[in-house]
């Protein structure tokens, strides 16, 4: 199918609308900055910058489908997943396009022995000074700051482009893209706790990190951690995650499977806390570490070290490691300790084509490597000064990622260039897994959105979905909560459903996305919620059209985790502890598949939308935020905690029937 992308209001949009008096058409436009940056001065006009255009790719529009193919039940192919080579030369530019752009730019007076293009055949890139491009590009650059961490940045507001050049290009570097890289910042905490989200921070005193990092509890002393199954509605430990959604303890692994998890410095597990995890609830691991995929300088940082700094990297490791035991688990970790990384940085290593893809990455984005705040004089270490990874790390059969940025911070054409890597690592056979949001229907840190673009204080205002979760090429994690005072053991032995909706420290990130389009394989689930159950709100706090994603796709337990960090034990919530949880689930389907000779199963979207009685439908809680009571969870798929949790014997049994 082909797709077409609504914006939010107050986003960037694209217009084709040309003015009668010039050939040119805007192509991208920003009407308000992301949270936390300001413009200051006009740019020197003799400054050279690095230019880089993005071309549009072949066969892009086929995407859903060539996924579709080897993903949907009823497809005669499913499971005949693509080779990496394949998949490049299916998507790479076309001669049409790279000789029309050529053209242009030489004709601007950017002289062809001045144009470099890519390997890969997807983008052209240039140094112009800024004379050159503002005339290029019929546009103004200034240089904006980071309110917080006074960080320069150099964009326009907006940009065009020739009417007969704009099919040609996807995107042009530097414009109006701004910070995207995932690293630790400083909160005000007396402001956090007055937005009522103070939970937020890991323990009094610490630093808080960005909004997607597990949410802090309490500590626990070490005879107080449950050895009962009767009490899970109090702490999560392995054996209760086995007993609600049915799993085995795994007696062998396939040499085929494997299970990934990545994590951005400056965030880094400690080794002696998974010898304390391990030694009380998976004995065999005490001295198990993952393998180490260290990416642009990927480093286990030991020197910041509280919640904030190691509880993401501890609950993610600790829990997939034991679930999936003795199934390797490789640990992607991204970013040297001054510049971190972003999710692309960590696609551009698993995917050499990615690197150029669409443009490449962004340096106003992502990580750039060598780090270029690394010198002699500055005097910062944990510079990594090496090469960019540009692929030589092999992908794992699944992803488990828990982090999200929200999807306004971003632009639609950035959104969508990463959405077409996640389509492309599911044609050939990947799982990728997103965490949802811990904040309901609002963003990170319980922001929402005004009517102007703006943020605010998260009482008031629009829905603020998360992103990657709204991509339709992956798979969104909510999170559910044992109901309170619930023996859970006998719950499901009478048959009664043991879980809601999580709605303790935490709520389960869910709405409907301002930039995706509704996917095919969950259009009847969607309209029939819309049908059933419609919400109390109307587009002024939703994108109530029908007609794009909605999210998470599926969920699990997210509340009361048992982890250990820094040398204790402490509960943590939040959909970063739902999202390896199913991961593991995922990698227990594929070592059965592997072991009756079949293949991984990739993107489990479109068969589980087939066949939702495979999951526990979840019909009670909801996802308050924005100063409303957000969505309701209800029976089928709903935008709180999605189709349901895991029921592995029946999606065991389902997956094995596949071809």
């Amino acid at each position: 199918m082909r797709c077409s992308f609504l914006f939010a209001a107050g986003a960037l949009v694209s217009s084709a609308l040309a003015s009668p008096l010039t050939s040119h058409a805007v192509h991208e436009r920003r009407s308000t900055l992301p949270h936390g940056w300001e413009k200051r001065e006009a740019l020197d006009r003799r400054a050279v910058m690095p230019m880089r255009i993005a071309l549009t790719q072949r066969n892009i529009d086929k995407g859903y489908n060539f996924l579709e193919e080897v993903s949907h039940p009823d497809s005669p192919r499913y499971g005949q997943h693509w080779t990496a080579k394949q998949v490049a030369n299916m998507f790479r530019a076309s001669d049409v396009t790279i000789k029309a752009v050529k053209t242009w730019l030489a004709e601007s007076g950017i002289s062809s022995d001045r144009v470099s293009l890519s390997q890969g055949l997807n983008w052209l890139n240039f140094d112009a000074t800024v004379d050159e491009a503002e005339a290029l590009l019929k546009t103004k650059y200034y240089v904006y700051a980071h309110t917080e961490s006074g960080q320069p940045h150099v964009a326009c507001e907006g940009y065009s482009l020739p009417t007969h050049i704009k099919r040609h290009v996807d995107f042009v570097t530097p414009t109006v893209y701004f910070d995207a890289k995932i690293r630790a910042r400083e909160e005000n905490e007396d402001e956090l706790r007055k937005r009522g989200i103070g939970n937020s921070i890991g323990q009094p005193g610490s630093r808080s990190g960005h909004g997607s990092y597990p949410k802090f509890g309490k500590w626990m002393h070490h005879n107080d951690i449950i050895t009962q199954l009767r009490n899970c509605s109090n702490q999560t430990v392995p054996i209760c995650l086995h007993a609600l959604y049915r799993f085995p303890w795994l007696e062998e692994a396939n040499p085929q499977n494997s299970f990934g998890i990545v994590e951005y410095t400056p965030q880094a597990y400690v080794p002696s806390d998974l010898d304390l995890f391990f030694a009380n609830f998976s004995y065999r691991q005490v001295g198990d570490r993952p393998i180490l995929d260290a990416i642009d300088g990927g480093i286990l940082q030991q020197t910041n070290m509280s919640f904030v700094y190691n509880g993401e990297s501890d609950l993610d490791l600790e829990y997939g490691m034991a679930l999936v035991y003795p199934v390797p688990v490789t640990l992607y970790q991204a970013g040297d300790i001054v510049q971190g990384a972003s999710f692309n940085n960590f696609l551009d290593a698993i995917d050499s084509t990615y690197c150029s893809y669409e443009g490449g990455d962004d340096p106003t984005q992502d990580g750039i490597y060598p780090d270029p705040y690394c010198n002699a004089t500055n005097g910062l270490t944990g510079c990594y000064t090496g090469p960019e990874n540009c692929g030589g790390y092999s992908a794992t059969k699944v992803i488990s990622t828990s982090y999200a940025y929200n999807e306004h911070d971003l632009t639609p054409f950035y959104e969508m260039r990463q959405c077409n890597e996640y389509m492309k690592l599911g044609v050939m056979g990947v799982s990728v897994l997103y965490s949802s949001g811990d904040y309901g229907v609002a963003g990170n840190l319980g922001q929402c959105i005004n009517p102007n673009g703006t943020y605010n204080d998260g009482t008031n205002g629009r829905f603020n979905p998360s992103f990657p979760g709204t991509c339709l090429y992956v798979t969104s994690i909510g999170a559910t909560q044992v109901i309170p005072g619930t023996n859970a053991v006998k719950a499901l032995a009478s048959g009664t459903e043991p879980e809601e909706a999580c709605q303790t420290i935490i709520y389960s990130g869910g709405g409907f996305s301002n930039v995706f389009p509704l996917p095919p394989y969950q259009a009847s689930a969607v309209h029939d919620w819309f049908a059933n159950y419609p919400p109390p709100y109307g587009p002024d706090r939703f994108n109530n059209s029908q007609q794009t994603r909605g999210f998470p796709d599926i969920s699990a337990n997210g509340a009361n985790y048992v982890v250990a960090v820094d040398g204790r034990f402490a509960l943590v919530y939040g959909t970063s502890a739902s999202t390896p949880t199913v991961g593991a689930i995922l990698t227990l389907i594929n070592n059965e598949r592997f072991n009756h000779g079949k293949t991984s199963i990739g993107f489990i979207n479109p068969t589980l939308y087939a066949h939702p009685e495979v999951l526990n439908d979840i019909t009670l809680g909801g996802n308050q935020g924005c100063g409303t009571p957000g969505f309701s969870s209800a029976p089928g798929w709903d935008p709180v905690t999605g189709l349901g949790t895991p029921n592995y014997p029946k999606m065991k049994d389902l997956f094995l029937g596949l071809p």
